[in-house]
């Protein structure tokens, strides 16, 4: 006897009690949709939330104030070279002492390991896990851009952040790889010893453009 004979043996067995009129029914299914009188959150704010959970540092500014963050966030690590991705706003750059690395002709993994900052946008993030989505779109990208300088200041605009993860598929393009972050690169040992920057950036800046 075969092991699938013993499988749908056994099943028969179970069954073998079970009245012929008794039939399975579906209409007692688990209801996914909210209930109509719970309030929906706020997405920018659960990202926000859920962002700063995974120690990524998050602000949340008008589009008036997005180049100045950039240049915060910059400022705060001492950023001295910068790379800028085909695609990024050239509006949200700003000025200051650091150098400009542009990827065309493609930045050599010497030069990205030297690289102190990268600039990017994203595709889509994801409130409810407070994730930024890459997909090698304009202003993003290739993904070794994103994993080899220390720090990864991202521009999220308010309408590119979605609930859940369902959700954000709906805004991804369905045949270009992802990268998904979720705070700065960390791992851990046996003893639970948290080290950042290990396998991509220690720091992760995210700013989000919405307005008040």
């Amino acid at each position: 006897m075969s092991g699938r004979d013993t499988v749908l043996g056994a099943i028969r067995g179970a069954l073998a009690d079970v009245p012929g009129t008794e039939a399975p029914v579906d209409d007692d299914r688990v209801p996914h949709d909210p209930p109509s009188h719970q309030q929906e959150p706020d997405v920018v704010e659960l990202f926000i939330e859920r962002a700063a959970d995974y120690r990524a540092t998050v602000v949340r500014v008008p589009p008036s104030g997005a180049v100045t963050a950039v240049g915060r966030a910059l400022a705060r690590t001492g950023a001295k070279s910068l790379v800028v991705p085909p695609g990024f706003p050239e509006e949200l750059v700003p000025e200051g002492a650091w150098f400009r690395l542009e990827d065309a002709p493609p930045l050599t993994v010497r030069q990205l390991d030297a690289a102190d900052t990268v600039l990017t946008t994203v595709a889509a993030a994801i409130a409810v896990t407070g994730t930024v989505v890459l997909d090698s779109g304009p202003g993003q990208g290739r993904r070794a851009l994103t994993l080899l300088p220390d720090q990864h200041v991202c521009v999220v605009m308010a309408d590119q952040i979605a609930a859940d993860v369902s959700e954000a598929l709906r805004l991804l393009h369905p045949r270009r790889p992802l990268t998904l972050i979720s705070g700065p690169s960390a791992t851990s040992d046996i003893e639970l010893d948290r080290v950042e920057g290990v396998h991509g950036p220690r720091t992760l800046d995210i700013i989000v453009i919405a307005d008040e």
